[in-house]
């Protein structure tokens, strides 16, 4: 964990600076949704494929501004592998990840926001997972994360604060895909 904040505090600091361009710190499991998919009784999946939703601008994958900064995934520079890592994550650390499974769990990007004006700031993401047996669909359904808060003017606490906010709701997507009955039900049948 000591690793992951001197990663955010040098990011913090590389936007603070100004017109800066920089990664997201490496998705850490979160405890929360590991307990979800534990107390669940998960069966192990596979974390398969997971892109930009076809028809969406590749910029929503790629970037998102932050006043006048820029933060990007660290996996290729795109925020649909950084969702398909988080959940590994999670998965991983719920001793439920193989990658020989039989459930293959896959991902679309479709929305990817972060807005800091003076005043009230929003984030959002969101996503259409799908879940393969065997090659057989099983599950598909869009599901959303999104965060709105006050971030004041000062650039010092706003960008960092916005930052988390951002990196946040990739676990709070994983965690609503980890506690949706019809994905608990397609998962165990």
């Amino acid at each position: 964990m000591r690793g992951r904040s001197v990663v955010a505090a040098l990011a913090s600091a590389a936007l603070l600076a100004g017109c800066a361009i920089a990664p997201m710190g490496p998705p850490v499991p979160s405890a929360e949704n590991i307990m979800k998919a534990r107390s669940a009784g998960l069966p192990a999946m596979a974390v398969g494929a997971f892109v930009l939703a076809p028809g969406k601008d590749p910029a929503l994958d790629q970037k998102v501004s932050l006043r006048t900064n820029t933060i990007h995934s660290p996996y290729g520079s795109s925020f649909a592998a950084y969702l398909k890592e988080t959940l590994a994550s999670d998965l991983r650390g719920a001793g439920l990840l193989d990658p020989a499974a039989a459930l293959v769990i896959s991902g679309e990007l479709t929305d990817s926001r972060l807005d800091v004006p003076m005043g009230m700031a929003s984030a959002a993401i969101a996503a259409r997972f799908s879940v393969n047996r065997a090659g057989a669909p099983v599950y598909t359904k869009e599901l959303r994360a999104d965060s709105s808060w006050n971030a004041g003017f000062n650039g010092f606490e706003a960008v960092p604060t916005a930052v988390n906010r951002y990196e946040q709701l990739y676990r709070q997507l994983a965690g609503k895909l980890l506690e949706d009955p019809e994905f608990l039900a397609a998962v165990k049948r």
